[in-house]
């Protein structure tokens, strides 16, 4: 058996957890509190991948229909979804144990830093990059400040007071 390469990122209400086998066959996602145990075996090689990992926080493994923890398998991976117990609480690593595991690693294509953002903050800010993608540069005005009531020395070059 070996450990399967994972990617993880974290989200307001969910870790999510991408196991890197391709052609997967027999995949079985076990959900704990505290832990996820995965196997599969590779369809290409029949090469058995067995994975578990203690969590850093606790999950829910069943909270409604709609809202438990799952997984869904690709040509390329099997991502899991994990349902955080507390959410609004991040998640600074995947494991329980601080040591650094090899096979795991940050998906940092999804990572998202959600703490101090709010969705109205995201709003404003997808509206103003989308505003300034329409710019055209002939529409930019002129920013030219050299002209009347404006300084034109460099103030980095002003003597500075000496320190006591």
């Amino acid at each position: 058996m070996q450990t399967a390469t994972a990617k993880w990122y974290d989200r307001r209400d969910s870790v999510f957890i991408e196991f890197c086998v391709e052609d997967s066959k027999d995949v079985r996602v076990c959900f704990d509190k505290t832990k996820l145990d995965f196997s599969c075996a590779n369809g290409t090689n029949n090469i058995k991948h067995q994975n578990t990992v203690e969590l850093y926080g606790e999950i829910d493994p069943k909270v409604s229909e709609s809202h438990e923890s799952k997984h869904r398998r690709t040509d390329r991976s099997v991502l899991c979804c994990l349902r955080k117990a507390e959410t609004g609480k991040a998640w600074s690593r995947l494991t329980k144990d601080k040591t650094r595991c090899n096979c795991l690693s940050v998906d940092f294509n999804n990572w998202k830093d959600w703490e101090d953002d709010s969705d109205e903050d995201l709003n404003s800010f997808d509206k103003f990059s989308e505003m300034m993608n329409n710019m055209g540069g002939d529409d930019l005005p002129d920013l030219d400040c050299a002209g009347e009531g404006h300084d034109t020395a460099d103030s980095d070059n002003e003597k500075m007071p000496d320190l006591e």
